[in-house]
């Protein structure tokens, strides 16, 4: 007899997760430290020539570390949304991307950005996580309006940011003056999302029944 397995219970709305984003309220509070302490943004900054004599853990730490606190309160508000709303639905691409994400996106930007000497803020792993979100969401069911909307959203930040070349801050005043929006980051946060999601279309299961013994 034909039996159909069923599917891994998620979350019944996308503000009820069924546990706690502990981790993302982690991240969270190592930022607030970040932002507290006096000179701690020195110490762990994405910095170029810090990082092009070895000072490798600024390859994490710099997405921790944010200039202002307008820039660290849009920054961990949506990344705690995320945690929230991510976490509990795709929890293996989560917590891997947390840890390789921001190690993807300093590579791409060391590599191919020689002229951004630092960099500070989790907003393009924010737009990494969003984009993945959405994305999968729109997959499963491709008539909801929501996620084309949130993918309309994310791409006219992006163009909006190509076409104002990175400069300023938009809504966001960063206590720096020469601190402009790195966008080659937002797209190499977009680029893990879309391998990501790539990589797991590619190994989703055939559809097909299961068979099973009754």
């Amino acid at each position: 007899m034909l039996a159909t397995m069923p599917r891994p219970a998620e979350p019944a709305s996308i503000l009820a997760p069924s546990r706690w984003p502990w981790l993302a309220l982690a991240v969270a509070a190592i930022t607030l430290c970040f932002q507290t302490i006096p000179g701690s943004r020195t110490w762990f900054i994405y910095d170029r020539a810090a990082l092009a004599e070895g000072e490798w853990w600024r390859i994490w730490t710099g997405h921790l570390t944010h200039f202002g606190w307008p820039h660290w309160l849009a920054d961990v508000g949506l990344w705690l949304v995320l945690g929230w709303v991510l976490g509990p639905r795709h929890p293996r691409f989560y917590y891997s991307a947390v840890l390789l994400m921001p190690l993807f996106i300093s590579s791409i930007i060391f590599w191919a950005e020689p002229g951004l000497l630092r960099y500070g803020g989790l907003s393009a792993v924010n737009l990494g996580l969003l984009l993945y979100l959405a994305l999968q969401g729109w997959r499963r069911q491709w008539t909801d309006w929501f996620w084309p909307a949130v993918l309309a959203i994310y791409v006219a930040e992006i163009g909006f940011e190509i076409w104002q070349d990175g400069s300023g801050g938009g809504l966001i005043r960063f206590d720096e003056p020469n601190i402009r929006i790195a966008t080659g980051a937002h797209l190499a946060g977009a680029a893990y999302a879309l391998l990501a999601v790539g990589w797991t279309w590619l190994r989703r299961p055939r559809a097909g029944p299961c068979h099973g013994k009754v």
